[in-house]
């Protein structure tokens, strides 16, 4: 199931930007002499009075059960422990001592892999921005593969002194001095010892040791974010204009966490902890480890103690889509980001030799084909191995390829392979085509040879005229950037797709954002392929990925952060959630690239963001930390459990009743019984399911009255909101409200999806509503 939203060079980190699955991968394989990474979490209250400081008590811990084992990192912020190499008895025994909370074994991440501010709405609306000097006071985290400082994303002319605020530092390492840094980019590190404690040294002739972005994927994140303004940007003039990051003038950290072999957990939540000690105001990270209970994800170990610093922490939804429960970074106080298009496209047409034209897209830049029909053949017929038609490396038969253009399937290895086997092959140009796992989306690549991707139909189009001429011929003509396209956005077909499947009740993604063919900074240490053998080097690439739309949101919250400074992480995403719109100017919903048809709330989340009007979104749905706390006992979670999380002794109160549908979130997500008879939460017995959901808005805008309204795709669910009216008198009051679910059959299909709306004529306060049946 590939697809690879972005490639990186095979020796690179990247082969690995799944669009079909973020899978966990454990570190090493388990034997019993051989030693892995372990994080262990220590309850710091029990150290005893003997020991002084806790590092000694983690050391002399560790020294009960090894002799030999060293900490890798030591944790102050993200958790209280440290990380190490153990055997799996070790980590056993460590396991059972006093004051050990729990010993994890360390998870391996993966990277989730211009127009956009024009799209956003950003240009048009500068005079409502706040002021540069506030917005420069903001400090973007980028946790990713590092940044390429002589990128001009990263150029600081006419910024002023770095703030006051900033605690970090630009480390010194392979091919990188404190002088990389500037008043832009302010902070650079690098953490690698996780990674080399499983995989040993870093080879310093493949990548640097230190935070210099060999790879790629870090510069553009990081530049998506906060890049500064850069006239005349292009990929080999695709896309051609004014490159500028979502927050232009807030500054950029970067701190590298992934590697060719990978974003092993221990270096990424040393990061984190360093991040939080650097006083950065928003973290993102496009990367993710699959799914497991939030006490034993790491990036929701980390976020949740950046949360309680006033971080708000942007993570990409995954690239899994289209499949439904594919979602990663899905905990309630990480702001969890898909992906959808912009309304810009880079056509490129396959014209056959029965006259017939089909478009497609691509990024190719370079000689041209004949101006004549060239020979055309399916890759499947131009092969001797189960498999020839995806061009694997080595399944082309030269003398059958030579001199053609070749029509290669979609699938297991990079789209930009592909065309360079074509190309080693002796063949002249390449048409990819989706199959069944990717439908009718496209997303286009810098090629090595003229080439072409092009949807399912068309593709299976293609395959039936070369099937049924004995002749056939084609080429390939290419049309550069066609702005303006409609329907725009879409959803990505890669975008990971809810329900949550660690916790149904809380619905992600949260929104959407630009995260197909986008325009931002790169490295100058690899060609826009990632591929060993593209010796092309640019300033700028265009690639595809939540790992783009991710940081679109972070940018987009230090501009609401420089203009709302007192406002709480859980406050920015609820602006950003409830102004996020549902549907096109003409009315009608979003669609789904994948199917063709109308997305839902399992797709977009509240909806696609509008960062003007989440600047006054009017009411907020706000969350402390002692409301997650809640949450987390909701959950049953044990002591032990909320305390990896919170880093404190906690006990839920046994006479408390905690429930997940009174979670201050900005949606619904809500279960309904599927056999009739019994009343949720009231203990009556009546002829329909009934839910109870709580909600409490905070005024955030001018006095005034809200009247609500909701709507429903389905009549057999009722929704009713009690009362129908709030008036707020003053700034930061809070008004609570309470939501009935009913239905007294269950619909035809399983899930049922609405909208409840806040109006004062003014601001309109959306959340999104999913209902599912158990």
């Amino acid at each position: 199931m590939e697809i690879k939203i972005k490639v990186f060079r095979f020796s690179a980190l990247g082969i690995l930007v799944l669009l079909g699955l973020c899978h966990v991968s454990f570190a090493a394989k388990k034997n019993v002499l051989e030693k892995n990474t372990y994080i262990v979490h220590m309850a710091k209250s029990e150290m005893p009075a003997s020991f002084e400081d806790h590092t000694h008590w983690y050391d002399s811990s560790l020294k009960s059960v090894s002799d030999s084992a060293e900490m890798l990192y030591t944790y102050t912020n993200v958790i209280h422990g440290f990380s190490t190499r153990l055997t799996a008895k070790e980590a056993g025994e460590l396991e059972n001592r006093p004051g050990i909370l729990s010993v994890m074994e360390e998870v391996k991440y993966q990277l989730h892999t211009t127009r956009t501010p024009s799209f956003l709405g950003l240009d048009q609306n500068a005079a409502m921005l706040p002021e540069s000097d506030s917005v420069s006071d903001v400090i973007v985290g980028v946790l990713d593969t590092g940044v390429w400082p002589e990128s001009k994303s990263f150029d600081d002319t006419g910024f002023g002194p770095i703030p006051n605020s900033w605690k970090g530092e630009c480390e010194t390492g392979t091919n990188f001095t404190a002088s990389n840094c500037n008043k832009k980019l302010i902070g650079a590190r690098y953490f690698a010892r996780g990674y080399e404690a499983t995989l040993g040294p870093i080879d310093e002739s493949k990548e640097s040791r230190s935070a210099r972005d060999d790879d790629g994927h870090g510069t553009h994140t990081a530049s998506t974010a906060a890049g500064s303004v850069v006239p005349g940007a292009s990929l080999f003039g695709y896309a051609v204009g004014t490159a500028r990051g979502m927050a232009t003038r807030a500054r950029v950290a970067a701190y590298k966490v992934c590697w060719i072999g990978g974003c092993f957990s221990s270096d990424i939540l040393a990061a984190l902890d360093k991040a939080i000690d650097d006083n950065v105001n928003v973290l993102s990270l496009s990367l993710g480890g699959g799914m497991s209970d939030y006490y034993r994800d790491n990036v929701a170990i980390g976020a949740f103690a950046a949360m309680e610093k006033g971080i708000l922490v942007s993570c990409s939804a995954g690239n899994g889509g289209p499949s439904s429960y594919s979602l990663s970074n899905v905990a309630p106080w990480i702001t969890t980001v898909g992906a959808g298009t912009l309304d810009r496209d880079f056509p490129a047409y396959v014209s056959l030799g029965n006259g017939k034209n089909y478009s497609g897209v691509s990024l190719y830049r370079g000689n041209s084909l004949p101006a004549k029909l060239l020979p055309f053949v399916y890759a499947g017929n131009a092969s001797n191995v189960t498999g020839g038609n995806l061009c694997m490396t080595g399944t082309l038969i030269p003398e059958m390829v030579s001199g053609k253009i070749v029509l290669c399937d979609r699938g297991v290895n990079p789209r930009v392979q592909k065309g360079s086997v074509v190309k080693a092959a002796g063949g002249v140009g390449m048409v990819l085509t989706n199959t069944d796992a990717n439908g009718e989306e496209l997303v286009a690549d810098a090629h090595l040879l003229p080439a072409t991707g092009v949807g399912q139909i068309t593709g299976d189009a293609l395959k039936d005229y070369l099937f049924s001429v004995p002749n056939p011929t084609a080429t390939i003509f290419f049309e550069g950037t066609k702005l303006g396209i409609e329907p725009s956005p879409v959803v990505a077909a890669f975008s990971s797709r809810g329900p949550n499947s660690i916790t149904p009740g809380v619905l992600k993604p949260d929104m959407i954002a630009p995260g197909v063919n986008i325009l931002a900074g790169w490295t100058g240490a690899a060609g826009p392929t990632g591929l060993a053998e593209d010796d092309r080097r640019v300033g700028f690439n265009i690639v595809s990925g939540t790992s783009m739309s991710c940081p679109h949101v972070s940018g987009l919250a230090a501009l609401l952060k420089a203009a709302h400074p007192d406002w709480s992480p859980a406050a920015i995403r609820s602006a950003l959630m409830t102004t996020a719109y549902t549907a096109y100017k003409n009315g009608k919903m979003l669609q789904d690239v994948a199917t063709g048809k109308p997305s839902t709330p399992f797709d977009y989340g509240a909806g696609h963001v509008d960062p003007i009007s989440a600047l006054n979104p009017g009411l907020v749905y706000d969350l402390t930390v002692e409301d997650y706390i809640d949450f987390l006992c909701a959950l049953n979670y044990t002591t032990p459990q909320i305390s990896a999380l919170a880093r404190r002794n906690f006990t839920c109160d046994s006479s408390k009743t905690y429930s997940l549908n009174n979670l201050n979130y900005p949606s619904f997500a809500v279960s309904l019984q599927a056999e009739m008879g019994s009343t949720i939460g009231s203990g009556s017995s009546t002829g329909s399911s009934v839910v109870k959901h709580t909600r409490t808005l905070t005024n955030i805008g001018s006095p005034g009255t809200y009247k609500a309204s909701v709507s429903t795709t389905n009549g057999s669910v009722k929704i009713s909101v009690e009362p129908e009216m709030l008036t707020f008198s003053r700034t930061n009051e809070k008004k609570s409200y309470t939501v009935t679910f009913s239905a007294s059959s269950m619909p035809s299909n399983t899930n049922v999806f609405g909208r409840i709306e806040w109006s004062n004529g003014k601001y309109v306060v959306g959340s999104p509503v999913a209902i599912s049946w158990t």
